[in-house]
């Protein structure tokens, strides 16, 4: 398990030290434990917190918001430390620098990430402010008490605000070994928000990347090559530059270390004169190395890969091949396709070059890698690029990629002024960093309690690492939730082989989870179904110990089997597993964990006049504490929905090297009157341990909870994303 997705080893989280030493506080932060700890790491307190002489608070948090409410659940986690006055906290987000530590937004890990740092900062301001008011008063800091963002002497009735102390608490010496809260303590976390920014977004008033405006900035629309990996032979600009409004037509290379790709951007006064222009382009392109493949080829070089025995083994347990010859092996091929992020807001970035200094402003999930590739792409000093992170509208992961951002600072530099760079909506769908397509077969054999003696699953995929370095074993990431598979198997294998493609790859939520989990999940539902048990009790009966070769303190799959079992549980119970469902319906269940944390879903569905219809469906999840149940919900929900989309419509499909489909009229998302009737969320109360991320593990086990309940009401297995079309009686390729 990974708690974050991996970016290319010499830009992996460069700044990841909590580094600091600012004009005011300077607060030493331990990294683990409910006390801070002297480890030479420190932190500028008022990086994080701003108390203003009215009492208000503004927090900073070192995240990127793109719609999962990172915002509020990270400034809640100081709020509470800081016993602030919940009503008068506003909330930022930093800009990047390494003062803030981590600020990569991605492997649901913003609050793993920040925790300890964060609950630190407002821990050891709260010591500050009570320390100051104590001297004021002539007491012990061990007589006063904190309430809502004033420090109180019950015996004496007197009270302070943090307005009229904060001034002077900065000049105090730092405090050390300050205690955290324990859970039982808290007032805000675990409680229900609404989020910070939700007034602002549903009014409108909320400002994303895309709303970005400085003085003098023009606009730019870029074409580029359909094909991957092709390049500008020519280009006739004179009708584009005959369009009112259009001042440039500029040239651009492929950057090799950022991915963007060759193309020709229109300049202009406007969005609309940018676009204007941009179609009067007359441009000759250059094929390049893949202008021969097609979804067609790459599912039939999977298929042929998984024929016969990999390559690499990525880990391979007891004799599984032995096993696994005769009559009785059960087998099954499960496969995928490319997807896209297809979030709302396309791909844009705003940037400004003045000689060897540059600003940008950037609705990024990776501001650190942003700014490195930026200042590469440019030929100055990392130092010298001064990164803005915006809201986001929508990430799922593509925005991790600096891309967009190293394209608008090329431009900015060419034509020597601040330009926006809009993508539209054919050019998100055309050059996104898509899910990877997938094929898996699984074999097993069952033992005579009807449990699997051996198991060996093999898969084929364009991996996402491949894209970014040329050789490696790219295994042991594409087998995530497949080589780590949770169910007891004495004789077992994983193996894999690399699928040769120029399409460029990227992180989807929750990542490799969404494919091997649909494989897995529906195969051991086709085995518990060989041997005559109800999938629920085969699944409790197979979870008991560590699946793989792995110490019991890994980290980095910390395996608790009681864990995953609750979940399972809890879902079933909540579902009313077992109890008759309506004529025509049938119900599904999957289990996954996924960014260390586990969650169930079960799922009811029916197939009416061909369409498929999800009546419910249930989840239960185990990230540890639950900061904002609110928030929780909404990423549990949002991840289930997500999920439905391209469980049931979501593909992209090459052909001649480029992507096929351009606009929602091709690449189909769910639609309102598809979305279930009836989504219910439910966590495993667990405040005493470490949080894990709730972004990405709803989304792994609907489809193939999915897959399952519409085989129980048709009678008919789908082993392919995604399904509508197979239901309905279609055919294709992956």
């Amino acid at each position: 398990m990974k708690r974050r997705p991996d970016i290319p080893r010499r830009e992996f989280l460069r700044v990841t030290a909590l580094a600091g030493g600012g004009a005011l506080i300077t607060i030493t932060l331990g990294r683990c434990g409910g006390r801070a700890r002297a480890t030479g790491d420190s932190i500028d307190a008022n990086v994080f917190v701003r108390i203003a002489p009215d009492n208000t608070i503004t927090v900073t948090v070192p995240k990127s918001e793109m719609g999962q409410g990172v915002r509020t659940t990270l400034a809640l986690l100081v709020a509470e430390e800081l016993d602030a006055d919940w009503q008068h906290v506003n909330v930022e987000t930093a800009p990047f620098g390494a003062k803030y530590g981590s600020q990569g937004t991605g492997g649901s890990g913003s609050v793993l990430d920040t925790w300890e740092r964060l609950r630190q900062a407002g821990a050891n301001m709260r010591a500050l402010l009570i320390a100051e008011a104590a001297q004021r008063w002539g007491i012990s800091p061990t007589e006063c008490t904190t309430e809502a963002s004033a420090v109180v002497h019950a015996a004496s009735n007197r009270r302070e605000t943090y307005g009229n102390l904060a001034a002077a608490a900065a000049t105090r010496p730092k405090p050390r070994d300050v205690a955290l809260k324990d859970s039982a303590t808290y007032r805000l976390i675990g409680k229900e928000h609404v989020g910070k920014d939700v007034a602002d977004i549903t009014h409108g008033r909320a400002q994303y990347g895309i709303d970005v405006r400085v003085p003098g900035m023009l606009y730019a629309s870029i074409e580029r090559t359909r094909e991957f990996g092709a390049s500008v032979a020519s280009v006739d600009s004179a009708a584009a530059l005959g369009v009112p409004g259009v001042v440039r037509v500029v040239q651009l290379a492929a950057n090799t270390d950022a991915k963007t790709h060759a193309g020709v951007a229109v300049v202009a006064r406007s969005t609309w004169a940018a676009m204007a222009g941009r179609r009067k382009l007359k441009v000759e392109w250059q094929p390049g190395a893949h202008a021969s493949e097609s979804s067609e080829r790459y599912s039939a070089t999977m298929q042929q890969a998984i024929e016969a025995p990999s390559s690499e083994v990525v880990n391979k347990i007891g004799d599984p091949d032995s096993k696994l010859t005769g009559n009785d092996v059960i087998r099954a091929d499960y496969s995928v396709p490319f997807i896209a992020h297809a979030t709302m807001e396309p791909m844009n970035c705003t940037a400004h070059v003045q000689g060897d200094r540059v600003e940008i402003w950037s609705p990024t999930q990776f501001p650190d890698w942003a700014t490195g590739s930026t200042a590469r792409a440019l030929g100055v000093p990392e130092g010298n690029v001064s990164t803005h992170v915006t809201l986001l509208g929508g990430g799922f992961g593509r925005r991790i990629n600096p891309d967009f951002t190293v394209e608008a600072a090329l431009v900015s530099k060419e034509i020597q002024a601040p330009v926006q760079v809009l993508w539209t909506r054919e050019d998100d769908m055309r050059h996104d960093f898509y899910r990877p397509c997938a094929v898996h077969r699984l074999e097993a054999t069952l033992g005579a309690d009807g449990y699997p003696v051996a198991w060996r699953h093999r898969a084929s995929t364009p991996a996402i690492d491949a894209t970014f370095q040329a050789r490696g074993d790219f295994g042991a990431s594409e087998a995530n939730g497949g080589g780590d598979v949770s169910y007891r198997i004495p004789n077992r294998s994983f193996e894999y082989t690399l699928l040769a493609s120029g399409v460029p790859r990227g992180w989807w939520r929750a990542v490799h989870t969404t494919h091997t989990t649909f494989a897995v999940e529906s195969f051991i539902d086709e085995l518990a179904e060989r041997a005559g048990k109800d999938p629920l009790e085969y699944r409790l009966a197979l979870i008991d110990k560590y699946p793989v070769d792995k110490p019991a303190d890994d980290k980095n799959y910390p395996f608790d089997p009681e864990r995953l079992k609750g979940v399972l549980r809890l879902a079933a119970a909540k579902a009313g597993w077992g109890k008759p469902v309506p004529a025509g319906h049938g119900v599904g269940i999957a289990c996954v964990i996924d960014h260390l944390s586990y969650c169930a879903e079960v799922v009811e569905a029916s197939v009416e006049r061909g369409e498929v219809r999800v009546h419910r469906v249930v989840a239960a999840a185990d990230c540890g504490p639950v900061v904002n149940p609110n928030s929780g919900r909404a990423q549990l929900e949002g991840g289930i929905t997500q999920a439905l989309s391209a469980a049931l419509h979501e593909r992209i499909t090459i052909d001649g090297g480029a992507v096929v489909q351009g606009n929602f009229d091709t690449y189909r998302l769910l639609r309102m009157n598809e979305a279930p009737v009836v989504i219910e969320a439910y966590f495993v109360d667990r405040p005493n341990v470490h949080p894990t991320g709730l972004g990405e593990p709803s989304v792994p086990p609907l489809a193939p909870a999915l897959a399952t309940a519409i085989y129980r009401a048709t009678g008919k297995r789908h082993r392919s994303l995604p399904l509508a079309e197979l239901v309905a009686g279609g055919t294709r390729t992956t």
